[in-house]
């Protein structure tokens, strides 16, 4: 990389540090930087919530379709993303490229995102040679939070940066697959740094996919008006004691029937040896 390219690429990523969620900074030339206005009318997130040694984790999978409104030749991209605490195998691609990506607040520590359940972490990384429009796909795991004796997760949806005149609505679809046994799941949506009372129920469907419990969300947001805030999702899980005993209820009627045949079988056979040794004494 030429040193040029390196002071553009740190003076990009200090700017875009007081970017609130995903957000772009685009190097026009070496001297120039400027916000490039981006339009992501549709985004798809899939969550799918696994068990692994007795923790509950999501895996992530969002795919966003970008378009740079005002695109004039853009050299350098870069762009944050903010993370849960304990992400990991965090993987982003465009465009089918993997790139690669940096602890963006380890470098700067005092740079982190808040949201309704406390400040994330964020990851940096650069996009050279953007199109005007690109894909845009973020992967990562986090372990889930419990509040309450619930679990839940947070999903941050800043998407004040892709609404204008010019791109007036955008809409997130969520699915969320649980591969574990859950009950009473709720919605929210949360303005940053709000509380546990200010939080506003979310409608949501539920469906089912062979054994997997499937929640479906759609979130619309429009410029102009309020914005919903970040998605919030709670859900207890089943207790597994339980579920395995009603697995398990089918075996007794088993041992019971076992139990009869075995006193039948026993029974007779003391009969047989009973008229057997009565038959041999009359001899």
């Amino acid at each position: 990389m030429k040193p040029t390219v390196l002071i553009v690429i740190l003076a990009l990523l200090l700017v875009v540090a007081s970017v609130n969620s995903l957000g772009f900074v685009c190097a026009v030339s070496n001297q120039d930087v400027e916000f490039p206005l981006l339009s992501m009318p549709i985004e798809y997130i899939n969550y799918t919530v696994t068990e692994i040694n007795g923790t509950l984790w999501a895996r992530i999978e969002g795919s966003y379709p970008i378009t740079i409104l005002n695109q004039r030749g853009c050299g350098v991209m870069s762009m944050v993303y903010p993370m849960p605490p304990q992400t990991t195998n965090i993987q982003v691609t465009v465009n089918g490229q993997e790139i690669e990506w940096s602890n963006y607040t380890q470098t700067y520590s005092g740079n982190l995102h808040k949201t309704a359940l406390g400040d994330w972490w964020m990851i940096a990384g650069v996009l050279e040679n953007v199109s005007d429009s690109f894909l845009l796909e973020v992967q990562y795991e986090h372990p889930l939070e419990v509040m309450n004796g619930s679990y839940l997760f947070l999903y941050d949806l800043n998407i004040r940066d892709y609404l204008s005149e010019q791109s007036p609505r955008s809409t997130a679809y969520f699915t969320v697959r649980f591969g574990t046994n859950v009950s009473d799941v709720e919605a929210y949506t949360a303005q940053v740094e709000s509380v546990r009372n200010e939080w506003q129920p979310k409608d949501f469907n539920i469906s089912h996919e062979n054994s997997a419990i499937v929640m479906s969300v759609q979130m619309d947001s429009n410029f102009g008006e309020d914005l919903p805030g970040d998605l919030i999702v709670l859900f207890s899980e089943e207790n597994s004691s339980l579920n395995n005993a009603g697995e398990s209820a089918w075996i007794w009627p088993v041992i019971i029937d076992a139990v009869l045949i075995a006193v039948v079988i026993y029974i007779k056979r003391k009969t047989i040896v009973s008229a057997f040794s009565s038959r041999k004494s009359s001899v």
